[in-house]
């Protein structure tokens, strides 16, 4: 890990690390939504893809996901000369898909209900000769988002402050949890997922992988719909003694509004859920308690709704 963040370094600034206040406690947020590309998926995908072989650059990778791993995946393949081809759904956020293509990467669309992502990145792959490069399950993807924790870690040195003792992150497949579990591993880990979406934090309470329930409900929080988390990031965060919640869409939008008027942050709504857990008291802030920001990438009209502005 300490690789994945000495290689972040000679790219791209660390990510502010902020102080502020909520329910008397200071407590410090780690503004990942301010990379290049709006989120923290930078971070797994230029770990993995520097670490491709001169053949597999040749051939090109391919990656599925809603946005945030798309974008992360596609800014490191064109700074890198690498073709990268994304499996996006047909409903991800219009400024998503139209910063993918942005990037230089070919997007292909699918039914996120009817079609199984994995499945055509895979066929993708075969036919091309591609590398795939999952959006979690993926042992370097781990280790370059939990340099995020690293950091912060660092940043807070340099402030003459403890490293945290709690850690509150959004969570989706994992990735990003599994990896601050590893990077910080004095740190209680606690995931925050969306109402319904819910499935690392079911798991991790029963001990055994959960899916989904069937019918979940509608969600602004693209980048936390993950149907069934990996074994890999499961079992670090259960060996971790994690713990998590979930927040309904109204405590996501008075976040994403709190982030806004406090501290003059755009937050998108999968990358506000880990604050609005704090701000709705559903967890405490402990003295040395780090709030991971996730991601930026949200388009105007769903900022607009979720806000109220």
């Amino acid at each position: 890990m300490a690789k994945a963040l000495e290689k972040l370094r000679k790219i791209v600034p660390p990510t502010p690390l902020l102080q502020t206040e909520i329910s008397g406690r200071s407590i410090c947020l780690k503004v990942e939504s301010l990379q290049p590309m709006g989120a923290f998926k930078l971070r797994g995908a230029w770990h993995r893809l520097t670490d491709l072989s001169a053949e597999e650059r040749q051939r090109g990778v391919v990656a599925f996901s809603s946005g945030n791993h798309a974008q992360g995946v596609a800014w490191a393949a064109r700074r890198l000369g690498i073709t990268a081809t994304i499996v996006m759904p047909a409903d991800s956020p219009a400024k998503k898909l139209d910063n993918t293509k942005a990037l230089g990467a070919e997007v292909i669309l699918y039914d996120r209900v009817s079609e199984s992502r994995e499945e055509i990145a895979a066929r993708i792959a075969e036919e091309r000769g591609s590398v795939v490069v999952p959006s979690f399950d993926d042992p370097w993807i781990v280790e370059g988002q939990g340099s995020a924790g690293l950091e912060a870690v660092g940043q807070l040195a340099e402030l003459g402050l403890a490293a945290p003792e709690r850690i509150v992150t959004p969570c989706g497949g994992g990735g990003l949890a599994a990896g601050l579990a590893l990077g910080v591993p004095a740190a209680e880990i606690m995931i925050v997922e969306p109402e319904g979406w819910d499935d690392m934090t079911r798991s991790l309470a029963s001990g055994e992988i959960v899916g989904v329930q069937p019918s979940p409900p509608p969600t602004s929080c693209d980048a936390l719909q993950t149907l069934q988390v990996a074994a890999l990031t499961f079992d670090i965060l259960r060996s971790r003694g994690a713990r998590g919640l979930a927040v309904s869409e109204v405590e996501t939008g008075a976040a994403m509004r709190w982030a806004f008027d406090n501290l003059r942050l755009v937050l998108e709504p999968g990358g506000a859920v880990a604050l609005a857990a704090l701000l709705a008291g559903k967890t405490e802030a402990t003295e040395r308690t780090l709030v991971i920001l996730s991601g930026g990438n949200v388009d105007t009209a769903t900022f607009k709704r979720m806000t109220g502005l």
